[in-house]
This record gives structure tokens, C-alpha cells and sequence, in this order.
């Protein structure tokens, strides 16, 4: 009677990893589903950014005589090198600090913060016009030196990331971040924003198509992603069936080896 009962225990706990811990495909595939065709042309929802401490700016001041605006421009500290990377932003490029000021050559501080990139080059050519009285034509460019967002929970590559781009959306952010992991959720990514007016969560579910009409498809500067894990994982029994059976197989191991002992005693 005992040896049926065990038996019994046994494939009941065969059964248990392919109808609990098994990932379903349709839990980690991309963007599924067909899109639905559009009767109009729906306009995306970008919001300018506006700029928040620490963030980086490039500026760059050009005009017909470059020796009349020389004095307003920032000395690149390896102007030989063409190539872009980190750290050369960070000292090239201008700093918001906590007052939410940018120090330029001449112009002193400027406030920036809650501006937009654009509104920050108007007013950069306003306080030229101040100290340039001439005809000469300003050629003024403010750009945010790249989009800069933090990866974490079930990511491949968790931490801050930056990317030169002028629009980045969350599939690409999370290819660059090494791709969510087997037990990431995927049909509810969070999306932690922080800015002037406070700290607002959004979430999206990258395994729908319908995934490119999400307001938060493309991210902001400073965003945090974060993937929170499946049940699978805090179950803790593997994300495949062979993973799970191998777990499953241990304990029965366990238990067996127990129950052996504990009769002999």
C-alpha cells in the first residue's frame, strides 16, 4: 500500500513542473499579434523634454567670423579626437547643476532647468545679441548629449545606460541593456519616470503588438526600467520543464531518502 502510494506521489510530482513552472512561449515572445491598419494617421504623443539637473547639454555657437564667438565657446579639452564617448561629454559638454544653471565662457550662468532644448537655444541667442551687435549671422545648436536611462531587475546587462540618439524607444534601450532575462516579465515592464512635476510609474506589455501605440513606447532621459520577475522565479523550480523536472526530482530524492531512514529507525 505504500509502495502505491508512493508511486503515486511520484508521477503527481513529475507532473507539477510542465503545469506550474514552465515559461509559456507566449510569455517571452515580442510583439505578437497582427498590426491593425489605420484609418488615419495617429499622431505620437512626444512631449519635449525638459531638462532636469545633472543632465548634460552640448552646445555649439557658429558664425561667419568664428573669432567673434570664440569667447562664448567652451575649449574642448581633446579637440583632435572625432570620436564620442562618455567621459568626453562629460567634461565638453555642459553640466546642469542643482540650481539648475549651465556656466558658459562669457555669458555666465544661465538657467535651464524645466526648458526644453529649444527654448534654451532661444534664449542663448537673446543673451548673445547682448554683447554681439554686428550682422554677422549666429548659428546656435543645444542638444541633449545623449539619452541617458537605468536598467533593472530581470535585465541582461542591469545599470545606467546612454544612448546618442535623438529618440530612443524601450525595445531598443533594452537591447542595448543585454535583453530581458527568461524570467522577466514582459507583459508588464514598469517604467519609472522622474520630473519637475514629480515621479510617475507607467507599464507596457512588450508582447503586443499593440505595444507601438503605448504612450511610453519611447522613453525619456533619465528613465528607469524595471523588469520584475515572473512567479517562476520566486517559485524557484527552473523556466523549463527539464530545469523544473530536475528540481522536482531532487526533492522526491529527499523526501525518499527521509521516509527510508525515518522506517529504519
Amino acid at each position: 500500500m505504500i509502495k502505491i502510494t508512493m508511486r503515486n506521489h511520484f508521477l503527481l510530482l513529475l507532473f507539477i513542473p510542465f503545469l506550474f513552472s514552465c515559461i509559456p512561449a507566449k510569455d517571452i515572445i515580442y510583439l505578437q499579434g497582427e498590426p491593425i491598419a489605420k484609418k488615419e494617421i495617429k499622431r505620437i504623443n512626444n512631449i519635449p523634454y525638459k531638462l532636469q539637473v545633472d543632465d548634460i547639454l552640448n552646445i555649439d555657437i557658429k558664425s561667419n567670423d568664428e573669432t567673434l564667438v570664440s569667447v562664448f565657446k567652451k575649449q574642448s579639452s581633446n579637440s583632435k579626437n572625432t570620436t564620442i564617448d562618455e567621459s568626453q561629454m562629460f567634461f565638453n559638454g555642459y553640466s546642469i547643476d542643482s540650481y539648475g544653471n549651465i556656466r558658459m565662457p562669457t555669458l555666465g550662468e544661465v538657467n535651464v532647468l524645466g526648458y526644453t532644448e529649444l527654448e534654451v537655444r532661444k534664449k542663448i541667442e537673446n543673451e548673445l545679441k547682448k554683447f554681439i551687435k554686428t550682422q554677422e549671422e549666429l548659428f546656435v545648436s543645444v542638444k541633449l548629449a545623449g539619452i541617458k536611462y537605468t536598467a533593472i531587475g530581470e535585465i541582461g546587462s542591469p545599470g545606467p545606460n546612454i544612448i546618442y540618439q535623438n529618440k530612443l524607444s524601450i525595445i531598443d534601450a533594452i537591447s542595448s541593456s543585454g535583453d530581458i532575462t527568461a524570467v522577466g516579465n514582459r507583459k508588464k515592464v514598469e517604467i519609472i519616470r522622474n520630473s519637475i512635476t514629480g515621479t510617475e510609474k507607467f507599464t507596457i506589455d512588450l508582447t503586443q503588438i499593440s505595444a507601438f501605440d503605448s504612450d511610453v513606447f519611447y522613453i525619456k532621459p533619465n528613465d528607469i526600467i524595471n523588469v520584475i520577475p515572473l512567479k517562476q522565479k520566486t517559485w524557484g523550480t527552473g523556466t523549463t520543464g527539464l530545469g523544473a523536472l530536475t528540481t522536482i526530482v531532487s526533492l522526491f530524492t529527499l523526501i525518499s531518502t527521509t521516509f527510508i531512514l525515518a522506517r529504519n529507525l
